[in-house]
Parts: C-alpha cells; structure tokens; sequence
C-alpha cells in the first residue's frame, strides 16, 4: 500500500490511497518514520475476522514475513507478534532465536518464558526460509542456512552448530561444506 500519511495515534498510521482513508496498525519503528503529509509504503497484512478487517502495515517484506511466522505459534497474537518487530528488528530477532535466547525474547511484551521458549522451538526451523527472501543475501548465505538447516535435521542443536560452523570457512561445495561441519561438530 502506497499513499500519504494524513494521521497518526496511539500506533495507528491513517494512509489516504486515492481518496480512501486506511487506518494501519504499525509497528513504533514504523509510527516513528512516518511523517504526516509524506508519502509511506507499507507492506500489509490483513486480518479478517467476523467483527472486523484490520491492516497491519510493515517496513518491508521482511517484517512482514517474520510478523506471520509469529503469529504462526500457539499463544502469539497479532499484538504480541507487532511487539515483537517494535522491540527487535528482523535481524535481532532471527539472532536471538538462532542462540535460544529465551531471556532477550522474553523482553517483548506479552512474552514470558515459556512462550519465548515455544517460539525458539517452532521458529529455528522455519527461519531460513525468511533469510532467503532477503534481497541482500548472497549464495553463500543462503548455502550457510542449507547447511544449518542439513545439521538441525541430524539431531544437532542451533548452538552447537552455529560454535561448529564459526572454526572453519564454509566452502561453496555443499558436500564438503557438510563433511566440514560433520568433522568439526564430531570433535565437540
């Protein structure tokens, strides 16, 4: 959605596109950048239940995607997922999960242990899928998470494979890349 921001409150970004005023839930990153009477791209979401149709509005397709996959948990609603792209950034995010960082995640309104911890389980594993969709990655990324994701699968925590992956250079072969990674994970 693309238009010009004619009001904000209490995050909620009022876009007018083409003559329409679109009230858009965003997040404090995205509220805090938006200028009324400057024009705003927001990448939406749309929640559709019986009593109500609500657009939340993101940055980028990132934000967007990494919005779903929270909202794709047990317990996280589309508040505590907004609270999480307010708290952290995508990146951040993604990082915090990778290292089970159950205490940073916590932080996020809404989150209590258990829950952060539920997110770190169900999220590992979908995780490379988003940091693929990024425009900036590059092959060798986008191998890197083929290959954390190859270990996961054979039983070795996000942790331990990240320790493993960090003692050597990964090579662009991927089955020497994985023999590496055996090696190195069967020294620990």
């Amino acid at each position: 959605m693309q238009g010009e921001v004619v009001g904000r409150r209490d995050g909620v970004v009022t876009v007018n596109v083409g003559g329409v005023g679109y009230d858009v839930i965003v997040p404090q990153r995205s509220l805090v950048e938006s200028l009324t009477g400057e024009q705003a791209t927001f990448f939406i979401h749309t929640s559709v239940r019986e009593d109500a149709i609500t657009l939340y509005g993101f940055a980028d397709e990132n934000e967007r995607s990494m919005f779903r996959l929270l909202l794709s948990t047990p317990g996280v609603g589309p508040s505590t997922a907004l609270g999480a792209i307010s708290t952290f950034s995508v990146s951040n995010l993604i990082s915090a999960i990778y290292a089970e960082d159950v205490t940073a995640i916590s932080t996020i309104p809404g989150i209590g242990k258990k829950t952060a911890a539920r997110l770190v389980l169900e999220l590992a594993g979908k995780l490379p899928s988003l940091e693929q969709r990024d425009a900036t990655n590059t092959p060798t990324k986008s191998s890197h998470a083929d290959l954390e994701s190859a270990l996961r699968s054979l039983g070795y925590g996000v942790s331990e494979i990240r320790d493993a992956l960090a003692a050597f250079e990964i090579p662009s072969d991927e089955r020497q890349a994985l023999r590496l990674a055996l090696r190195q994970l069967g020294t620990r």
